[in-house]
């Protein structure tokens, strides 16, 4: 039996080892679905504290249960370790690191290039490793191809290697990891069939597609059309202020038509991991290869400019109130960077935050599930949303909208609010 049909075989009798790097957002939802498909899987992470907490059958991830998690665990079908040594016992790798940008908004691959020395350092024939993390066109053909080829190992023979893009939605109540479609593109024919085969069982619709890059443009595109798109609603809803115009009215209106139209609505800005970023690393590969892609820094330039657009409707409200923007308590409802996640990551409500202590006002904020947040090395605790904290509050300013507000009590309780996501208006009472 040859490599490739043995770790197929494997595939279908799910004895297959999964390992799975990185068990954050992105992989310990993997690691669930794979152990529930009949696979076993070893985690591996960095923190002792994740690896702990995992071994202990206790998530850190809001969309993984722990009940769901400490039975995979209990049957033996999961376990963790930081000892990257032992990639060297799984069959199969599935690296799911972070892939934040830089300062400079450059990427910052450092996670993908400790995964993969680590992985060079244990690779031996009959292992397939698939890269998951977001990243730019070229990153496992240039960063894990060349490590794995200097082991003396032949990929698409004796190993093999794909790009499997990430595709989470944290919070998504309807798409998750199992039946959201999975995108397959490997470095060969038999890359690609051996990845398809061992995640044929975990997912329920695969995309193949034919190389790494196209797989990793596929990411880039849809999140690029999302930051274009929301950077396009966004410079509309800064016209429509201008010209004395209600921009969701306008949107909810060009919505009725049956065909042209996609909606997206306006916000206080981008967040989350995967918006804010992803286009930069397009952007950044094209800057390489001489050309500028204008369409992602119109759009970038617009969707950073709206935290302070936003903290300008603060100032203009209070003016109108005889108040000052400097001295004046201002609550912010909401610090995640969309409804009814704990993830902060990228969140715009932390530049509203930021904008508004370096104008003067005295900032407080609640979000139920966020109990702490530090901005600018200043640690905020999230306080009641109660009648005495909006009576303090000389304005109230919606960022995220949490469907477990009380917004009916907000409308009643606050001075004035504003409504960077429309919420009072969609929850009349």
């Amino acid at each position: 039996m040859n490599t490739q049909s043995d770790l197929i075989a494997k595939a279908q009798d799910r004895s297959a080892l999964f390992g799975v790097v990185g068990l954050g957002y992105v992989g310990l939802p993997l690691v669930v679905e794979l152990a529930a498909a009949g696979y076993k899987v070893l985690g591996l992470d960095v923190s002792q504290d994740v690896v702990d907490s995992v071994n202990r059958g206790r998530s850190h991830v809001q969309d993984v249960p722990s009940e769901r998690l400490s039975e995979l665990v209990a049957s033996d079908r999961v376990s963790a370790t930081t000892a990257m040594e032992r990639l060297s016992e799984v069959d199969a790798i599935s690296i799911c690191v972070p892939t934040p940008l830089s300062k400079t908004k450059d990427p910052d691959v450092s996670y993908v290039i400790a995964s993969a020395e680590s992985v060079a350092r244990t690779i031996r024939a009959g292992q397939v490793v698939i890269l998951e993390s977001t990243t730019y066109p070229g990153t496992t053909r240039e960063l894990l191809l060349p490590k794995i080829e200097a082991a003396g190992l032949t990929v698409g023979e004796n190993v093999f290697l794909a790009f499997s893009p990430e595709r989470v939605d944290p919070g998504n109540p309807t798409w998750q990891t199992r039946n959201t479609p999975k995108v397959v593109g490997g470095m060969t024919e038999p890359c690609r069939e051996v990845v398809l085969a061992l995640y044929d069982p975990v997912f329920d619709t695969l995309v193949p597609v034919s190389s790494p890059e196209a797989a990793e443009l596929v990411k880039l595109l849809e999140n690029t059309f999302r930051s274009i798109n929301i950077g396009l609603v966004n410079e509309m809803a800064i016209v429509c202020d201008k010209l004395g115009v209600d921009v969701w009215e306008v949107i909810e209106a060009a919505a009725t038509k049956p065909f042209g139209f996609m909606k997206f609505t306006p916000g206080p800005g981008l967040g989350g991991h995967c918006i804010p970023i992803d286009p930069h690393y397009l952007a950044w590969k094209m800057r390489g290869l001489n050309y500028r892609t204008r369409f992602i820094d119109v759009a970038s330039e617009v969707n950073s400019e709206m935290p302070a657009f936003w903290v300008r409707k603060v100032a203009e409200g209070l003016n109108e109130d005889a108040k000052a923007l400097r001295g004046a308590n201002v609550l912010v409802l909401g610090v995640a960077y969309k409804p009814d996640i704990d993830d902060v990551r990228e969140s715009p409500a932390l530049d509203i935050i930021r904008l508004l202590q370096q104008q003067g006002a005295e900032v407080s904020y609640h979000d139920p599930y966020v109990p702490e947040v530090t901005e600018s090395g200043v640690s905020l605790r999230s306080v009641p949303l109660s009648s005495e904290e909006l009576g303090r509050a000389d304005c109230v300013v919606i960022v995220t909208d949490h469907s477990s507000i009380d917004y009916d009590g907000l409308r009643k309780g606050a001075r004035r609010v504003v409504d960077t996501r429309n919420a009072l208006k969609r929850r009349k009472p």
